[in-house]
């Protein structure tokens, strides 16, 4: 009597061709992933999880020719699933900022108080056009071209009267005491 062998289970197969597909394209898909991202080892996380993703679905993938393009393109739509989600305003930085937590003093109303008067006495000094371009822009938040039209004006003469407003606010003395 002979022993009959069974053949491997249909997910061993699909391991088995998989693992040999990663091993020998691997540094392609590797290149890729790196001219994705701008460091090492977030181009080895973005591989990872484009493999994972590919090997989900590798029973279902019909032409194996063109596995390179799918996993391209499951690496190009994690990448753009991590910039979405990624928060604009993370910026990495060599020193961190001070705490503004639970656990930070709070800002002292007073102070608030008193640099909000120190800004609006500053804004009142401003000429007239400057003051009103400055309290519709900042005070009333509305648009360049809304204030522009607000104030019957072109956008541009927004733009400047603005710029010139606020290079006068930052050289003004009260606001920023010699010391």
């Amino acid at each position: 009597m002979t022993a009959r062998t069974s053949p491997p289970p249909p997910r061993a197969t699909s391991y088995a061709s998989f693992a040999s597909y990663v091993q020998a394209r691997r540094p392609v898909l590797l290149r890729t992933a790196r001219s994705l991202t701008n460091d090492p080892g977030d181009a080895e996380d973005l591989l990872q999880t484009a493999l994972a993703r590919t090997y989900l679905h590798w029973d279902r993938i019909t032409d194996h020719g063109a596995l390179d393009g799918y996993v391209r393109r499951a690496l190009v739509n994690t990448r753009t699933s991590q910039w979405r989600r990624r928060r604009v305003d993370e910026f990495p930085s060599e020193t961190l900022p001070e705490p503004r937590g639970p656990g930070a003093a709070p800002a002292d109303p007073a102070e608030l108080q008193a640099t909000r008067d120190a800004v609006w006495r500053a804004v009142l000094r401003l000429p007239d056009r400057q003051r009103a371009i400055v309290v519709l822009r900042y005070y009333e938040d509305l648009s360049e071209a809304r204030t522009a039209e607000m104030l019957g004006v072109s956008v541009g003469t927004v733009k400047s009267a603005l710029s010139r407003a606020l290079v006068k606010l930052r050289k003004d003395p009260e606001l920023h005491p010699a010391g």
